[in-house]
C-alpha cells in the first residue's frame, strides 16, 4: 500500500512512504485472486461469446463479500476503503474485466448515495444490498451529454410532494439488471450545474421507466449496457439524494473515489495480457531460441512491465489520498488516464507478440485488447482526464 503522510512537524519536508500491504489487504488480494482464477476465468469465454449477464458468478461474489465493498458498517457493510477496493478490482479484472465491471458498477451507484442519502434511503435501498444479492446503476450519461454535463436534458419538475421525471439516459452499465438507479436531472434550467441539478433514487419497476435493448459492445460484452427512458415518472420527495440542486456536485465527487478502482481494473487487464505474452514469448521459438530473448520482443515486454508498475503506483497514490481524506481529483484523473492508456498499449503489444495467433479468438489476448479499449472511454475519456489535470494544475 502507498501511504501518504503529512510532514512531521518536527522535521519539515519529511514524508513517510510505505508500500507494505496490511494483513487484511493481503487476505483480500488472495481471496479476490482465487475467485478470479477459479470462478471468473473458466467462464469468461462463455460470457464474452454470449453476452449473458453473469448472475451466478455475482451471487457467489456477493456471498463472499466481494461486492458492495464500501457500504458502512452501520448499514451492515464492511466499510472498506478506496485502497482496499483497488486491490480487489485489479485481481477481478485480471480474471475478467467484463464481469468485474458488472460488479464495480454497484460501487459507482453506491458512492454518491452513501455520501449524500438520508438514513431513510440508506435503510430502504442500501442496507438490503448486504442481505441479498441485488444490483444498482449510476445513470448520468445521456445521448447528447457524455463529458459535457452542462448539456444534460433529463428534467425533474416539482409537483406537490413529488417530482416528475422526463428524459433519457444512455450507456448505463447494469441498466437492465438494476433494482434502482442513481439519476441526476436538471431541476433549474437557469443554474444547470451551478445548483440546478438534483440527484434521485429511481426504481426500475416504477411506472414510466423503460429500459432499452442491450448494447452489443466491442468488449466487456457480459456487462449489461442499455439506454433508459423516463416518461412522467413520479419520484417521492424522500428519494432526493442530498440537497436539491446539488446533484451535479455529488455526482462529480463520486469520481474521486470511483476512478482509482476503475484504473486498477485497467492495470489488471494489462497484467493479464503481459503474463500471457511473457509465457508465449518463452515458449515460442524462432531462429533456435525463445522469441522473448530477441531484443525486439524483449523490449516490448520490458515496456509492458514498466507501464503496469507505473500505473499501479498512480492508482495507489490516488486511493491513499482518498482514504486519508485528501482532495485527489488530479491524482484520480492521472491514474485513470495513464492506466487506461497503458492497458490499451500493453494489450495491443501482447497481440503483436503472439503474431497471427494473437489475432485469433482462440487465444486470450485479442479479448483483452477489446476489453481494454473501454477504459479510455467510460468514467470520463482519457482526453477529459487530461482536461481535468490541466485545470487542476492551472488552479494552483
Amino acid at each position: 500500500m502507498l501511504s501518504l503522510c503529512s510532514p512531521d512537524p518536527s522535521n519539515p519536508g519529511w514524508i513517510m512512504i510505505s508500500f507494505e500491504p496490511t494483513e487484511d489487504q493481503l487476505a483480500l488480494r488472495e481471496m479476490a485472486h482465487s475467485f478470479a482464477e477459479n470462478e471468473l476465468r473458466p467462464v469468461t469465454e462463455h460470457h464474452d461469446t454470449t453476452g449473458e449477464f453473469p448472475h451466478e458468478v455475482l451471487r457467489k461474489a456477493h456471498s463472499l463479500g466481494l461486492m458492495n465493498l464500501h457500504i458502512p458498517e452501520r448499514w451492515g457493510g464492511l466499510g472498506l476503503g478506496v485502497m482496499d477496493g483497488c486491490i480487489i478490482a485489479e485481481e477481478l479484472a485480471w480474471g475478467c474485466s467484463g464481469i468485474a465491471t458488472a460488479m464495480e458498477a454497484n460501487g459507482l451507484a453506491l458512492h454518491p448515495v452513501i455520501a449524500g442519502a438520508s438514513d431513510l434511503l440508506m435503510e430502504k435501498y442500501v442496507a438490503p444490498m448486504m442481505e441479498r444479492y441485488s444490483m444498482a446503476a449510476y445513470a448520468l450519461t445521456e445521448p447528447g451529454a457524455g463529458s459535457d454535463v452542462q448539456a444534460l436534458r433529463t428534467k425533474a419538475v416539482k409537483q406537490g410532494d413529488r417530482w416528475i421525471l422526463n428524459g433519457s439516459k444512455m450507456w448505463i452499465t447494469n441498466a437492465g439488471v438494476a433494482d434502482w438507479y442513481f439519476v441526476v436531472a436538471v431541476t433549474d434550467s437557469e443554474k444547470k450545474a451551478r445548483g440546478g441539478m438534483t440527484a434521485f433514487i429511481v426504481e426500475r419497476e416504477w411506472k414510466g421507466v423503460e429500459v432499452g435493448k442491450k448494447e452489443w459492445n466491442m468488449g466487456q460484452r457480459c456487462s449489461d449496457t442499455r439506454g433508459i427512458t423516463f416518461e412522467d415518472v413520479e419520484i417521492p420527495e424522500e428519494n432526493v439524494v442530498g440537497e436539491v440542486g446539488m446533484g451535479w456536485l455529488l455526482a462529480m465527487k463520486t469520481f474521486d473515489k470511483s476512478r482509482p478502482p476503475v484504473a486498477a481494473g485497467a492495470v489488471g487487464v494489462a497484467r493479464a495480457a503481459m503474463e500471457h505474452a511473457l509465457r508465449y514469448g518463452t515458449e515460442r521459438k524462432t531462429f533456435g531460441r525463445p522469441i522473448a530473448t530477441h531484443q525486439a520482443v524483449g523490449f516490448m515486454l520490458a515496456d509492458m512491465a514498466t507501464k503496469i508498475e507505473a500505473a499501479r503506483l498512480l492508482v495507489w497514490q490516488a486511493a491513499a489520498m482518498a482514504d486519508a481524506g485528501e482532495r485527489n481529483t488530479m491524482q484520480a484523473s492521472m491514474a485513470k488516464a495513464f492506466a487506461a492508456d497503458a492497458a490499451m498499449s500493453v494489450t495491443t503489444d501482447a497481440v503483436q507478440v503472439f503474431g497471427g495467433y494473437g489475432y485469433s479468438s482462440e487465444y486470450p489476448v485479442e479479448k483483452l485488447m477489446r476489453d481494454a479499449k473501454i477504459y479510455q472511454i467510460y468514467e470520463g475519456t482519457s482526453q477529459v482526464q487530461r482536461l481535468i489535470i490541466g485545470r487542476e494544475l492551472l488552479s494552483r
